[in-house]
C-alpha cells in the first residue's frame, strides 16, 4: 500500500525547481501558477537566493509548487493516501483531489502572506528540540510557556513561542536548536492569520478527495472535501501531530512512501519513527524512473 507525502516550510533550497522546469508541460503549469496567483514561482525556485525563499510569504508557495509539479511529473494514481506536513497539507490536499492545483496555489500565497504579516506583530520563533525523553522534554516546553507547536515524533519536538523562553529552553538529555524562521507557527500567535485564510477558504471549491486525506491536527483520514480545507485553516493556529499521522500511515497497513519535491525532511522523520514503512525521497526529475518503480512495488501506477 502506497502513500504520498509532502514536507512543510524550512525544506526549500535555490534553485530547486530549476531541473524540473526543463520539461516543456512542467514549465508551462509552473507559469500558470505564478499568473493564477500574480506571483513569480519560476524566479523564485531559479534565480532566488537561500534569503529571499526563506521569507514566510516566498518559501510557502514555492514549496507547494514545486510539490504538485513533482507529483504531476511522477504521474501515478494507484496510491492510498496522502499526507502533508504543515503547509504540505496543502500540497496533499491537491494531490488527493480535494482542491484544484490552482486553488491550492491561491490557498498558499494567501497562507505565506498572511502567516507573515502575524509574526510582525509580536516576536517570537522556534526551536527544534532533538532527543531526550518525551514527557521530560514536553513539561520543559510547558513550564516556560511555550507550544510544541510541531510533534514530528523520532526525538524532534519544535517548541514555539516568546523568544526569551526559546532562548531558557533546555530540557535536561536533550539538544536545542533555534530555527531561522520569523515566528511562532502554528500556535495563537498566528492567529490573526486565520479569519482571512478562513474567507479565502469559503470561495474555494472542495471536493471528496479520491484517497484519504491525513490531517496534521490529529492523523485522522479525512475524506470530506470541505472539512479537509476547514482543517487546514485552523492548522495554521494550532499544532502540528506528525507524528500522529505517521502513527495512522502504520496503523493503515501502508508499506511505502514517496515524499514529492522538495523531498528528504518527511523521509528521515518516518525512517525512524516508523522504520517498517520503506521510503523513497523525490528530489529531482532524475529520480522518476525509480520512484515509479517503488511505487509499483507497493501497489501504485
Amino acid at each position: 500500500m502506497l502513500a504520498i507525502i509532502a514536507p512543510g516550510q524550512g525544506s526549500q533550497t535555490p534553485g530547486m525547481l530549476g531541473a524540473w522546469l526543463e520539461d516543456s508541460e512542467l514549465s508551462q503549469i509552473a507559469q500558470d501558477f505564478s499568473d493564477a496567483i500574480g506571483f513569480d514561482v519560476i524566479r523564485l525556485g531559479t534565480t532566488a537566493d537561500a534569503d529571499e525563499i526563506k521569507d514566510t510569504a516566498n518559501a510557502q508557495p514555492l514549496i507547494v509548487a514545486t510539490g504538485l509539479i513533482s507529483s504531476h511529473a511522477l504521474g501515478i494514481q494507484n496510491f492510498s493516501h496522502v499526507a502533508g506536513h504543515s503547509v504540505g497539507e496543502i500540497t496533499a490536499a491537491a494531490i488527493g483531489g480535494a482542491i484544484s492545483p490552482v486553488d491550492a496555489m491561491k490557498l498558499v500565497r494567501a497562507r505565506g502572506v498572511e502567516m507573515a504579516k502575524a509574526a510582525g506583530v509580536t516576536p517570537s520563533g522556534m526551536a527544534a528540540v532533538l532527543g531526550g525523553d518525551r514527557q521530560v522534554v514536553l513539561h520543559a516546553i510547558s513550564e516556560l510557556g511555550l507550544v510544541a507547536a510541531n510533534d514530528n515524533g523520532g526525538g524532534q519536538i519544535v517548541a514555539a513561542g516568546d523568544l526569551e523562553s526559546i532562548a531558557q529552553l533546555a530540557p535536561e538529555g536533550a539538544r536545542v536548536r533555534p530555527l531561522a524562521v520569523a515566528g511562532a507557527f502554528h500556535t495563537s500567535y498566528m492567529q490573526l492569520a486565520v479569519e482571512p485564510l478562513r474567507t479565502l477558504a469559503q470561495t474555494i471549491s472542495a471536493q471528496s478527495p479520491h484517497v484519504g486525506v491525513l490531517s496534521n491536527k490529529d492523523g485522522e483520514v479525512i475524506t470530506d472535501g470541505r472539512q479537509i480545507l476547514d482543517r487546514i485553516v485552523n492548522q495554521i493556529a494550532n499544532p502540528v501531530r506528525w507524528d500522529l499521522c505517521m502513527k495512522t500511515l502504520e496503523s493503515l497497513g501502508v508499506t511505502g512512501v514517496i515524499e514529492v519535491a522538495p523531498a528528504g525532511t518527511l523521509v528521515g522523520l518516518i525512517k525512524r519513527a516508523a522504520p517498517g514503512i520503506q521510503q523513497f525521497a523525490l528530489k529531482t526529475p532524475d529520480d522518476l524512473s525509480a520512484a515509479r518503480e517503488f511505487a509499483a512495488e507497493h501497489g501504485g501506477k
